[in-house]
């Protein structure tokens, strides 16, 4: 009688919290949610951060406010949502740089981004040119790399910071091809963006729809993909990988994320809203016509692409001594 009359408590609150999960699910939200974006207004984390607020407050009918923390490279924005209290109400637009890349370089990161966060789901992969000065004798890859290797640590790239993916994709290709370049960070794209115009750094990484106006108008040319395939605003452009570095890729991404202990009731809730509108057509149009690529997929996949990433600049930051 004993074992008995302590068992049923738990077995009551088994049912409990059995039948709570389904319930909770059917009552969020209630109020206002608070949607994190870890950089300034106008990047791409913040566009699609709204885009995903919208809709969110469409499907709930609830406010969903957008909260840009920039500064810091992503990492207190980050660090508030994993401080943020588990309920679903405050929600994480995720990009590499905090998640994946300052984990590896940086020991003290508050936070391990594996532990501290559930992802949600994938909203896209936005690739990028390896685009360089039109005065440099090069058409492709394989020339660049000649003319790198004539000339070790004299051609000059520039990158948004030290532990950004601008930076660590293109130590990676430097890697891969055996060359050596000398990295000029900078606050920002749009800034390394106008160096690289004025012919003060040779190379840079830019995303498809910042550099596909300036190749058109011969400001720019672009030696490659960074995108696993082709992209359908530069289908003449062929990747890195087809140009002899097999298996170079290098995205920029964006998610969402929400705190570890979130339960799955609520995860399984968002990811519904977010998936079925990914999956519109008017959605695919939007992303692929701006040079991404439509993500998706569920949270586990999502889970199982942040490991792999972290993985992957955790190599790179290692073989090239990047460290904060």
């Amino acid at each position: 009688m004993a074992a008995r009359s302590i068992c049923l408590p738990a077995l009551l609150a088994l049912g409990a919290c059995a039948f709570a999960a389904p319930l909770l699910a059917q009552t969020y939200p209630t109020k206002a949610i608070r949607m994190i974006v870890p950089f300034a207004p106008g990047g791409p984390t913040d566009i699609q951060g709204r885009w995903a607020a919208q809709q969110l407050n469409a499907a709930f009918g609830q406010p969903v406010i957008v909260d840009n923390r920039g500064g810091g490279g992503g990492v207190p924005g980050t660090e508030a949502v994993v401080k943020a209290a588990p309920d679903g109400y405050t929600i994480l637009a995720g990009n590499p740089g905090p998640l994946t890349i300052s984990p590896t370089i940086n020991t003290k990161i508050p936070y391990d981004t594996l532990r501290d966060l559930a992802p949600v789901m994938l909203i896209a992969k936005s690739a990028s040119c390896l685009c360089i000065h039109p005065s440099l004798p090069t058409k492709g890859v394989k020339e660049f790399v000649a003319l790198a290797k004539s000339k070790p640590g004299m051609i000059n790239y520039g990158s948004p910071g030290v532990g950004t993916v601008g930076h660590l994709a293109t130590e990676l290709f430097a890697t891969q091809v055996g060359i050596k370049l000398n990295h000029v960070p900078y606050k920002g794209a749009a800034l390394y963006t106008i160096d690289l115009i004025a012919g003060h750094i040779e190379l840079a990484i830019i995303q498809f729809a910042g550099c596909a106006p300036l190749l058109q108008q011969g400001r720019l040319r672009a030696i490659g993909a960074t995108s696993a395939k082709r992209t359908p605003l530069l289908p003449d452009l062929p990747t890195v990988a087809e140009q002899g570095v097999p298996g170079y890729v290098s995205y920029n991404w964006n998610g969402v994320l929400v705190p570890a202990a979130t339960p799955k009731a609520i995860i399984t809730r968002i990811h519904e809203v977010l998936s079925k509108q990914l999956a519109t057509r008017e959605a695919q149009e939007l992303y692929l016509g701006q040079g991404h690529e439509p993500g998706g997929g569920d949270p586990e996949e999502f889970a199982a692409f942040i490991r792999a990433e972290i993985q992957k600049w955790a190599k790179v930051a290692k073989a090239a001594n990047i460290r904060e």
